[in-house]
């Protein structure tokens, strides 16, 4: 099992990996694009068998890297910040506060406190498909998902059924 933090930024993320036995595998700063993604992917592929030997901590809990990490099937926990910082003051003894060393306490904390914490659930491809639903038509993913069970579930939405019954409302 291999432990990693993510130290997410705007425009690059810093990574930690660490063995069970909080022995430094891998550092590596990476570009929040698809290239950084796949450079990432490459390093734990060489670092574990499967992706279920991957567990992340991170502080964000969507965004590209998320849905990669996520998609690609590791066990990703989207620690809150404050829970990291207070981490970090337990264990840090320096006081300073640096990306690579931020990386580093969310694999320590992984490692050693997961227990205390709750892994995400990675998104049903249903939930994905109407998130991108909800973004092309600049809407939330709450309205499109309560359009659909309004007008008949899952199993039996239809567009076309949908549009006309609103239009048939505005009507009255």
């Amino acid at each position: 099992m291999i432990f990693v933090g993510v130290d997410w930024a705007e425009a690059h993320h810093d990574i930690c990996v660490l063995d069970e036995a909080g022995t430094f595998l891998a550092k590596k700063r990476i570009p929040d694009t698809l290239a950084g993604v796949a450079e990432l992917h490459e390093i734990l592929g060489q670092l574990a068998k499967e992706p279920s030997e991957v567990l992340v901590g991170i502080e964000k809990d969507r965004g590209l890297i998320v849905t990669a990490l996520v998609g690609a099937g590791y066990r990703v926990w989207a620690l809150n910040p404050m829970s990291a910082a207070r981490y970090r003051e337990r264990h840090v003894t320096s006081g300073s506060k640096s990306d690579p060393g931020d990386a580093k306490v969310l694999a320590e904390l992984i490692r050693t406190d997961r227990h205390n914490h709750r892994p995400l659930a990675g998104d049903s491809v249903e939930a994905e498909s109407l998130s991108a639903i909800a973004r092309s038509l600049g809407r939330s993913p709450s309205t499109v998902t309560r359009e659909v069970k309004a007008n008949g579930g899952r199993e039996h939405y239809s567009v076309w059924k949908s549009h006309h019954r609103a239009r048939d409302q505005t009507r009255r």
